[in-house]
């Protein structure tokens, strides 16, 4: 009978011992889950922001609509509804002068080939400011590195 009581109470320890490791091993594989899982969702949400930033057209404005008092602000490059990928720039202007010109677009390449030329009618009064879209042909796509020139 002692045995029996002596195997009993040695079994309730070893069962009461095992499980303490183990929620302690359940503990730091969560912790260590967490720090991981927090990691990955950095990294995942930094991805796009890299690649936007190692791919986006440069958009550089020609000394003399600077001389105008014409600057810009943020500009998009988007799919044209009537067809075309990558194909049309809108672009935010900003009036320091009164102006109405002919405003025109070219776009090259990385490799710094023409791709494509737009042109379009900008009227806009002193402390003005407005979006404008610059349509290229369907064939024209403004791709990642591109330099978008305005003049």
């Amino acid at each position: 009978m002692k045995t029996k009581l002596y195997i009993l109470l040695f079994s309730a320890v070893m069962i009461s011992s095992c499980e303490r490791p183990s929620k302690k091993t359940q503990e730091t594989i969560n912790a260590g889950g967490e720090a991981v899982g927090k990691s990955a969702t950095e990294f995942v949400e930094g991805v796009p922001e890299g690649i936007d930033k190692t791919l986006e057209a440069k958009l550089k404005m020609s000394p003399s609509l600077k001389d105008k008092g014409i600057t810009t602000g943020k500009y998009e490059i988007t799919d044209n509804p009537l067809g075309g990928k990558n194909n049309l720039l809108t672009l935010y202007l900003i009036f320091e002068r009164d102006f109405k010109e002919i405003v025109y677009v070219q776009v090259f390449d990385k490799n710094g080939l023409e791709t494509g030329r737009a042109k379009l009618q900008v009227k806009g009064n002193k402390g003005d400011a407005e979006y404008f879209d610059f349509i290229f042909g369907k064939r024209v796509e403004i791709e990642a590195k591109s330099l978008i020139l305005v003049e």
